[in-house]
């Protein structure tokens, strides 16, 4: 039973920097690696980097969100109750807006594929 609260506890950690409950974790972990895909993408088709940027974004996200809650099934007692149709309309809603900042930025060429910026 220990040694499952421990992996479950490790996975809720991952998924936790992943998701998009922490507000801050984007800008250090989510977006980094959705540039990073989106990069990789681009080198098939450099018209594809929106778009893999965006995908790339919106994965981690979930991928975050489904560690998250794979992981506190196996911490947490099953009588723990949280409000969580609020809190995903509130991580809907901050993904949604950083999905907008991101695609700004790409419009605006502030964020460009790795080829790109290696090129000039």
């Amino acid at each position: 039973m220990p040694a499952r609260r421990i992996y479950g506890g490790i996975w809720a950690v991952v998924g936790y920097l992943l998701s998009p409950l922490s507000w801050w974790n984007d800008a250090f972990v989510n977006l980094p690696l959705a540039y990073l895909f989106a990069s990789l993408v681009s080198l098939i088709s450099h018209r594809l980097f929106a778009a893999a940027m965006v995908a790339g974004y919106w994965l981690t996200n979930v991928a975050g969100l489904l560690l998250m809650a794979k992981g506190t099934t196996q911490v947490l007692e099953p009588d723990a109750q949280r409000n969580r149709r609020r809190e995903l309309w509130l991580s809907l809603a901050a993904a949604t807006g950083y999905t907008v900042l991101v695609l700004a930025l790409v419009r605006l060429g502030v964020l460009k594929p790795l080829s790109a910026l290696v090129r000039r």
